[in-house]
């Protein structure tokens, strides 16, 4: 399969359907292996388990320009692509929340559901979740 990796997108040749619903070839760009490992690095180094003295609302407001940025980059041809990175971010987010308050300390699901009803009370907090990735919610 023929790949080419220009600015941070990979184009990769693949089916489409055109409006009839004929099938034909068509190099369709993605975000690169290199975009998304340097995401994930990103995502790493911010070491959200650390930050436990931030709310949720400070965490937000640290990471919405850098989460805007790659999403108003990357998202323009095949946003499905980014959607590991996004939901990644939530389990990190939902360890934040393990550590952060003691009644979720050990219990994932709780932690993730605490997090889903704080994403249904604000949809618009994260980036992220405006962009539709969101924790599981209640």
């Amino acid at each position: 399969m023929e790949r080419l990796e220009f600015l941070g997108f990979t184009f990769m040749a693949g089916r489409s359907k055109n409006r009839f619903g004929k099938l034909f070839v068509n190099f369709s760009p993605a975000i690169s292996t290199k975009g998304r490992k340097k995401i994930s690095e990103e995502i790493r180094s911010l070491n959200l388990y650390e930050r436990s003295d931030k709310s949720l609302l400070d965490l937000a407001n640290m990471f919405i320009p850098k989460l805007q940025c790659y999403i108003s980059y990357y998202s323009k041809f095949y946003k499905s692509a980014m959607y590991p990175l996004f939901q990644r971010l939530n389990e990190r987010l939902a360890h934040w929340v393990e550590r952060k308050f003691k009644r979720c300390r050990r219990h994932k699901t709780r932690a993730t559901r605490w997090l889903g009803s704080m994403c249904k009370q604000n949809p618009t907090l994260f980036a992220h979740w405006k962009f539709g990735v969101t924790p599981p919610m209640i």
